[in-house]
């Protein structure tokens, strides 16, 4: 059987080292790339094919959501594992919507991430124990997906949720239209456009925003 490729997406480099080496000792596994970041990390995956990228969450210039829905677009057979500190049901639903194929916590990696890897390559899910009972114990309930926070402005595009999370980074539109591959006059009007649908007068309410809807960590 081939070696199974891996692209690890971090923005700390001591996590990614452990998960190299947590990867590495598993037999017939290459990690092929480490990305520091959501935007190359969907660089990375469209460039090196993985099988498997193992994604962290919360990470600077795309998050960890946004990273997935564009790696699965890009590469609909690449299966997607996020790694996280945090474990609420909402985030769990999104990261499911999302397309992810596992989900498991930063602080159980060291005892679930060569099991999850495993059961990825043989085109199941895995979860984290707590994790798979909170969402077991959503569906038994029939719990409805929550109403997301966004304002009456409507759900933001998923150019948009990029912007956001740039602006709410404190980058200039200038800074956004060379990160997007923009014009500055095309980013400053994405920008007019995204605060008067968030009802939004200043980048710090931009900010709140962004940390209610888990763009960005505060």
């Amino acid at each position: 059987m081939p070696a199974l490729k891996l692209l690890v997406a971090d923005d700390h480099e001591i996590v990614r080292k452990g998960l190299r080496a947590i990867v590495e000792s598993a037999h017939e596994c290459e990690v092929v790339g480490e990305a520091t970041d959501g935007r190359q990390a969907v660089t990375m995956a469209k460039e090196l094919n993985p099988d498997i990228v193992v994604l962290d969450l919360a990470m600077p210039s795309l998050n960890g959501l946004e990273a997935t829905r564009q790696i699965l677009k890009n590469r609909p057979q690449t299966k997607v594992l996020i790694l996280t500190m945090h474990e609420t049901d909402p985030l769990i639903r999104q990261v499911l919507d999302a397309g992810a194929r596992g989900y498991i916590l930063k602080t159980d990696a060291g005892r679930d991430l060569v099991s999850a890897i495993e059961a990825l390559r043989r085109n199941k899910t895995f979860f984290t124990s707590r994790v798979a009972q909170m969402i077991l114990d959503g569906f038994l309930k029939g719990d409805p997906k929550p109403v997301d926070n966004q304002p009456a402005g409507g759900r933001l595009t998923a150019r948009q949720r990029e912007i956001v999370q740039l602006l709410a980074e404190g980058k200039s539109s200038k800074e956004v239209a060379v990160a997007l591959g923009l014009s500055v006059k095309t980013a400053e009007t994405h920008r007019a456009n995204i605060m008067r649908k968030l009802d939004c007068h200043s980048v710090s309410e931009v900010v709140r925003y962004a940390i209610r809807n888990k763009i960005i960590e505060a």
